[in-house]
């Protein structure tokens, strides 16, 4: 790619270039990638295709997505394709509090430990 196309965004200050822009090699994702872990039965696959944008949770081993830019869009659905519960989803940016908090309220158990017995 030739460096000197970078001259040519307008250098006005209402549009700040953020280094994603496609003239400078990067891509704008339109979605957001997102682990629904009370459905996650941890097996790994997605950490194992994509290691920079999904981490194993220690608490409860199931997958979440760390980082939104950490891999490209093909390897993020790829992940998602070998996933076999079909846990992970591209949602709207603006959904993801509304997912984080209603996950935030769920009750999950660790997997691999038996459920507390209650008598």
């Amino acid at each position: 790619m030739d460096p000197s196309l970078a001259f040519t965004i307008p250098a006005d200050a209402s549009n700040h270039p953020t280094g994603l822009e496609p003239l400078l090699g990067g891509v704008l994702r339109e979605k957001a990638v997102w682990v629904d872990e009370s459905v996650c039965i941890g097996c790994r696959y997605c950490a194992n295709v994509c290691p920079n944008t999904f981490l194993i949770e220690p608490d409860f081993g199931r997958s979440r997505a760390v980082r939104q830019d950490g891999d490209s869009t093909q390897r993020i659905q790829e992940a998602i394709d070998t996933c076999p519960v079909d846990c992970i989803h591209w949602v709207n940016y603006e959904q993801l509090e509304k997912l984080r908090k209603s996950l935030g309220e769920q009750q999950l158990q660790a997997l691999g430990f038996a459920a507390p017995s209650k008598l």
